[in-house]
């Protein structure tokens, strides 16, 4: 079996152990912040908290699967730097897995979609896959990049209200009913920029779409994905825009639309 792939259905497999750890009766186990005199503030829904205080969450249990594996794990160097994770395997350290945390929330009017993920730049490390710039190791060492996903549903809590210990089993929880998911982020990335003013990778926003991997890019392949985001908004067309969109890039290409 290849590397990668064991890699896979293994953490496929040790997936299935994390919901209990991270939820119990699908709410988040996650009530609060404590302080020395043990009140408890409760939290924001903010993604960004929530996206921050699941990633702490997760890193023993993490730990845990590398460790039965025979991995280590190392963090980034510097804030904002990709990959969240780097798995790298102890007898043999030029095997090495990036994988992001990426989490995001279901859309109360559309409750079928997520908002939505980035999944890490197409600038410089990307398209240049020996640069060590805003990146762990370079792009190129990686043997597959993956994201391990939480989408979740949001619940409005009184940020005002304090408590104590004994009030645990009555605090709100803001987040219930995850989903999780370990995915190669080719197969569910979009065509599109995942922000406005930087160079982000989009994902796909349908839930069923992104837990099947049927994202723009999976039935064509990670050399497609690559060229496409390495040359996004780089070609020009004739009438002297740049090419955005798949369907253009594959008549630029020659290839077939699947």
């Amino acid at each position: 079996m290849q590397v990668k792939e064991k890699f896979r259905q293994d953490f496929k497999t040790f997936l299935k152990t994390i919901g209990n750890k991270l939820c119990i009766a699908n709410e988040w186990r996650i009530k609060g912040f404590i302080d020395t005199q043990k009140q408890i503030f409760t939290i924001s829904n903010d993604t960004k908290i929530v996206s921050k205080i699941l990633e702490i969450q997760l890193f023993p249990i993490l730990k845990e699967f590398a460790d039965k594996q025979g991995y280590v794990i190392e963090l980034p160097k510097c804030q904002n730097y990709y990959p969240d994770l780097t798995f790298i395997k102890k007898d043999d350290e030029s095997i090495k897995f990036a994988v992001d945390i990426k989490t995001s929330y279901k859309l109360e009017d559309k409750p079928d979609q997520c908002n939505g993920f980035t999944l890490g730049s197409h600038g410089t490390y990307f398209s240049n896959r020996k640069s060590n710039k805003n990146i762990h190791y370079p792009y190129g060492e990686y043997c597959a990049h993956f994201c391990l996903g939480i989408i979740y549903e949001r619940k409005i809590v009184d940020e005002f209200k304090r408590y104590v210990i004994s009030d645990l089993n009555q605090i709100p929880s803001v987040i219930k009913n995850l989903i999780i998911f370990f995915v190669e982020k080719y197969k569910i990335a979009s065509d599109k920029s995942g922000s406005g003013n930087t160079a982000n990778i989009g994902s796909i926003k349908k839930i069923e779409d992104i837990l099947k991997e049927k994202g723009v890019f999976s039935s064509l392949g990670e050399k497609i994905f690559d060229d496409y985001w390495i040359n996004y908004q780089k070609i020009k067309k004739s009438d002297g825009s740049y090419i955005s969109n798949i369907d253009d890039y594959l008549e630029y290409r020659g290839i077939k639309n699947k």
